[in-house]
């Protein structure tokens, strides 16, 4: 074999791999556009209570059966942000995304947008103002007032 062969061979495998993920992709980006379009759809402004808030593994501990039978296998083994909350006289276990339950407060009412068991957003919050700085962008920000002030 030459180095030309090689050469070809490599290249076709790439373009098949390419291909294969290009194809993936588009896949997902329909699910998601799909799975967008319902929470859109079924969005709805509810007073929670949230009593606790823990990043861990979901389980028919803390979701209800049917939820948790529909998940896939890879999203059961991943750890969610999962928030215990009273939805008046009911307690339930929501799930929601990282910006959100980065400013949910704990111990308080709240109101949220909920699609199911998904907290959308929170509402009558900006989400950027209330998230729990580092103490690196505390500095920053520090040193930013005291400049402008000069």
């Amino acid at each position: 074999m030459e180095f030309s062969d090689v050469l070809i061979i490599v290249t076709v495998v790439l373009v098949i791999i390419l291909a294969v993920l290009y194809y993936f992709n588009k896949v997902s980006m329909r699910k998601m556009v799909q799975a967008q379009d319902f929470i859109e759809n079924n969005r709805t402004t509810v007073q929670i209570f949230v009593i606790d808030k823990k990043q861990e593994k979901p389980s028919l501990a803390n979701l209800p059966k049917a939820v948790y039978e529909q998940m896939p296998k890879t999203t059961k083994m991943r750890k969610a942000n999962l928030v215990r909350a009273k939805i008046g006289p009911q307690i339930v276990t929501l799930v929601c995304d990282k910006p959100v339950y980065s400013v949910l407060p704990v111990k308080k009412n709240v109101k949220v947008d909920l699609a199911g068991i998904y907290i959308v957003g929170i509402t009558g919050m900006k989400l950027e103002n209330k998230k729990k700085k580092t103490l690196t962008e505390k500095m920053t920000l520090n040193l930013n007032q005291k400049t402008s002030k000069k």
